[in-house]
């Protein structure tokens, strides 16, 4: 099974947008799970996490490293619609291309590959 990172916007003005953030690369991770994709989804991973920056502050810079570190690990990556508005999600499509992943810029993309490969193998097994 192949492993796919989704890449999109998590801060927001307010914790309302955040979660919307959230909400929007769950439902991309769950249409890559449905396609037969093992997922990393960082939003879900630490989805919260913000609440707890006064009791030991993180860097930004610590969580793209780990994030990176996730991309690189993974066969591929796919952005949710708003990845444009974040400089981490362009920084780790960025990455994703440098390592020459897979690059999917939306979950529909990542469907007509398996119809593309599904295709494939029957034409393979005709012959």
């Amino acid at each position: 099974m192949k492993l796919i990172y989704v890449a999109g916007k998590y801060n927001g003005k307010d914790p309302i947008e955040i979660k919307e953030n959230i909400l929007k690369a769950e439902r991309v991770a769950l249409e890559c799970w449905r396609k037969g994709w093992a997922v990393i989804c960082p939003h879900k991973n630490t989805g919260g996490f913000e609440i707890y920056e006064g009791e030991q502050f993180i860097s930004w810079n610590t969580w793209m490293d780990g994030d990176l570190e996730m991309v690189g690990r993974c066969d591929a990556i796919v952005m949710v619609d708003n990845w444009v508005f974040s400089q981490g999600a362009r920084m780790e499509l960025n990455h994703a291309q440098q390592l020459k992943k897979e690059v999917f810029m939306s979950v529909d993309d990542v469907e007509k590959l398996n119809k593309i490969k599904y295709i494939a193998n029957l034409e393979d097994k005709e012959e």
